[in-house]
């Protein structure tokens, strides 16, 4: 097992004492901004080295307390794994305290560390007063059965325990997984003189090493990591769960902003229109209606929109889960699994959060349909979800699968490595045998109905069926006419055991037909007369024509004439037995005993089916068989 990285959150209510309970743990004062300095409140998030040995690295973010940065807050919480719940001894749990919890909750955070702060302060009376109010307030929360410490950062007391505490919890939590894409989703971004654009974050899946070209979302941008740091060191790879500053090669800092993403993969979805699973929290003050306004915050993301209910026009009850969209008014870069916060304009509050089911949200229809919809996506396995992808396109490409059923490279591997039913083609084109037996049925129907319509043809050409069967793809198609091994003759397709024939109510005057084209030898008519002294009708006589060609009945001479096929070889084969290897116009008619207008185009053919080659006025026989 590699070195394990990990982000930890302070959080709490304004004042409470989170950037100087940071300093006593870290030494580095979080605060960076002025405003900060001069005002005692922390306005963006603040980020610092806790711990770091050859096993695990430690980052601590300080985040705003203060209502009006609660935007801040958010976006600090999003990459973190662990929260210090910071409550101050002499105030207790207070309205942001509150807040807090709920959006944690709600972020899906389930690891914490409660410390009562500023304890010199309070006398030990009131300490433990205050110590059971944070208990009873955690009682049915995330954090109800988490550690409750005491700390001073002024004297030193419990700063030391509370270090160890987080290290101890940490050791036994797994770490963020790098065996997906690399993501990185921005919450600073500035320039430094000489070194260009920098922007910071914390690593939420995969790794990024120094040069490697990475895609900024969701404007598209091309760019490498010219350099990579964490907490001031050089590194030459990014983690996940590490905090990181990645200088951008060649691009403006100007064209960035807190809420665009790091990428090392295509396959991340860009969306304005997104399925999700709302929770409700309690305490919201106001009433929550249909496509009433709100601003979403996912990962360092905030963006207004609007909440779009499928099943009811205002939320009655807080209590269940609800499965709902959100419309953005520009675009995000998300995956399915990512947490995400609702809050209302105004008046300000947070109202609910959750997680996101399907990143690629459609245009649905109010009602029992979409409902059940959304609930096969919510509860819907990664194979689930790509078999729903198949049932729609019954053949798609890697690419696709990753973005539109939200997986990543390691979950599709998975996938397909676990299963023998999946079907890779070509170019990384995937289906499945079930799809493969749908795409089979569908050919052999085909193939049987054209059989009967068309008794007279060996087949159907591969081109037609594609196009009969577009919906299956054409390497679909193939894969399976090359998988199942049907009959094909000179390129066209058949069922087993089928032979093509003439319809039972023609077959007697079609044979007529040929035997009054065999008595005229060499000598022969148009072919529209003897299919009008047989009476057949004008529509068949094309279709019987190319049959009798298909199955060596006749041989065409030109647009008008053909000679019955028997006639044909046995002329060929006295015209060999009577000139030598070459021969001329004259030998021909000689031995053949035929008139220009049939000795022409005899000759022709057998040139053009490769029996003779034409050379300054004469022919030499080359071949001993027709071209099929």
């Amino acid at each position: 097992m590699g070195k394990q990285y990990y982000t930890i959150g302070m959080a709490g209510h304004i004042d409470h004492g989170k950037t100087t309970l940071t300093k006593a743990l870290t030494s580095v004062d979080t605060d960076r901004l002025k405003e900060e300095k001069d005002r005692s409140i922390s306005i963006e998030p603040g980020f610092a080295p806790l711990y770091n040995d050859e096993e695990m690295e430690i980052s601590v973010v300080d985040v705003p307390g203060h209502e009006r940065f609660i935007r801040q807050m958010i976006a600090g919480v999003a990459g973190i794994d662990l929260v210090v719940l910071v409550v101050a001894a002499d105030e207790g749990v207070m309205p942001q305290t509150k807040e807090h919890l709920d959006i944690l909750s709600l972020l899906g955070v389930t690891h914490g560390i409660v410390v009562l702060t500023k304890i010199s302060k309070v006398d030990e009376e009131l300490r433990d007063i205050a110590l059971e109010e944070v208990i009873d307030e955690l009682k049915g929360t995330v954090f109800e059965r988490a550690s409750v410490l005491v700390a001073d950062s002024i004297s030193g007391e419990g700063v030391e325990e509370l270090k160890q505490k987080i290290i101890t919890t940490l050791r036994g939590m797994a770490s963020r997984s790098i065996r997906g894409d690399f993501r990185l989703p921005i919450d600073q971004v500035f320039t430094l003189k000489g070194q260009g654009t920098v922007v910071r974050g914390t690593v939420f899946e995969g790794t990024l090493d120094t040069g490697e070209e990475i895609i900024i979302l969701p404007q598209g941008i091309h760019t490498k990591a010219k350099q990579i740091q964490a907490h001031h060191r050089k590194e030459s790879r990014a983690f996940a769960g590490q905090r990181a500053a990645i200088n951008l090669s060649g691009v403006d800092y100007k064209e960035l902003k807190r809420g665009n993403v790091l990428v090392t993969s295509t396959h991340l979805t860009v969306t304005n229109t997104i399925d999700v699973c709302l929770e409700v929290i309690h305490a919201v003050n106001h009433p929550i209606k249909q496509r009433m306004p709100v601003v979403l915050h996912v990962g360092t993301s905030e963006v207004m929109g609007k909440l779009v209910f499928f099943d009811r026009n205002k939320v009655e009850s807080e209590t269940e889960l609800i499965l709902c969209q959100i419309r953005l008014d520009e675009s995000i870069v998300v995956k399915r699994g990512d947490r995400f916060i609702l809050r209302r304009p105004s008046p300000m509050e947070t109202i609910g959060g959750g997680w996101i089911i399907q990143p690629n949200g459609g245009k649905y229809k109010f009602g029992e349909e979409t409902m059940a919809l959304l609930q096969s996506e919510r509860h819907g396995t990664p194979q689930e979800r790509v078999l729903r992808l198949l049932e729609q396109y019954k053949c798609v490409d890697e690419d696709f699968i990753l973005s539109e059923a939200s997986l990543s490279h390691r979950e599709l591997h998975d996938l397909l490595q676990g299963d023998d039913q999946w079907v890779v083609l070509s170019e990384s084109k995937i289906s499945h045998m079930k799809i493969v037996e749908e795409c089979v049925k569908s050919i052999e129907q085909i193939l049987r109905e054209f059989h009967e319509e068309f008794p007279l043809l060996r087949g159907i050409n591969s081109g037609e069926l594609k196009q009969t069967l577009k919906r299956y793809t054409g390497d679909l198609v193939d894969y399976v006419i090359e998988q199942k091994h049907w009959k094909r003759n000179s390129g066209f397709l058949c069922l087993e055991g089928f032979i093509p024939h003439l319809p039972t109510e023609w077959e007697k005057r079609c044979k007529q037909l040929i035997i009054l084209l065999e008595a005229d030898g060499t000598h022969v008519k148009d072919m529209e007369e003897y299919f009008h002294q047989v009476g057949i009708p004008q529509k068949w006589q094309s279709d019987f024509y190319h049959f009798f060609i298909q199955e060596k009945k006749i041989v065409q001479l030109d647009n008008k004439k053909a000679y019955s096929y028997q006639v044909f070889m046995k002329a060929v084969e006295g015209l060999k037995e009577k000139t030598g290897e070459t021969f001329d116009i004259a030998d021909a008619k000689a031995a053949l005993g035929l008139s220009r207008k049939y000795m022409i185009p005899f000759l022709e053919k057998l040139d053009k089916d490769g029996l003779t080659l034409r050379i300054q006025g004469h022919r030499k026989w080359i071949g001993t068989s027709m071209k099929e």
